[in-house]
């Protein structure tokens, strides 16, 4: 029988504690960084502790590739009343395959929390600055990516509109390959800061 992802997210975080408590040692850490300033600066001790993690992290993610293990985890997201379980790459974690599918089979049940939780609110795209959009545009975007998350702050819902790579989909430098979009349902009339 496999490790489950509960699991294997308190292995991490063990070795994690463990990596600074200074329990673990990696005498191979100098050879890692090409940058012998940097590394210096950084000191032995320091550098020992991000390869150790970084090599039993691998570990894991190797573990989970091979044992079909998946890296998500769910979470209830409430909302103006109304509340729908979300799944999401847990952030020590990889996607296997069967992830995605996961995130792309739950996009119809988030998608309708949004649309029932956001009625009457005022929508508006990230950007510089935020322009604001009608449900139609939302309709439409979302019928083009591959999944949706949702998140909350205490005025507004926000929805994330997403394709390509779960571990990747939030940076910049994955575009145009993996990539989010920022949809933020707010009742202020003034634009709202994403950030």
């Amino acid at each position: 029988m496999s490790y489950t992802t509960e699991q294997l997210i308190e292995i991490l975080d063990q070795e994690l504690r463990a990596n600074w408590q200074g329990k673990r040692v990696l005498f191979s850490c100098w050879d890692r960084l090409n940058n012998p300033v940097l590394a210096k600066a950084i000191g032995t001790q320091k550098l020992s502790k991000v390869f150790a993690y970084r090599d039993f992290q691998a570990q894991i993610h190797e573990y989970q590739q091979q044992h079909r293990v998946s890296g998500l985890i769910w979470r209830a997201c409430r909302f103006n009343g109304l509340e729908v379980q979300c799944p999401e790459l847990h952030n020590q974690l990889i996607a296997i395959p069967e992830d995605k599918e996961t995130l792309k089979a739950v996009k119809p049940q988030i998608f309708e929390f949004w649309q029932q939780a956001t009625a009457n609110f005022v929508l508006w795209q990230e950007g510089n600055p935020p322009t604001r959009i009608v449900p139609e545009t939302v309709n439409q975007q979302a019928s083009e990516v591959e999944w949706l998350e949702v998140e909350t702050t205490q005025m507004a819902l926000i929805l994330n509109l997403c394709w390509g790579n779960p571990k990747e989909c939030h940076y910049q430098w994955a575009q145009p390959y993996s990539g989010c979009y920022r949809i933020m349902a707010t009742s202020e009339e003034q634009p709202p800061s994403f950030h």
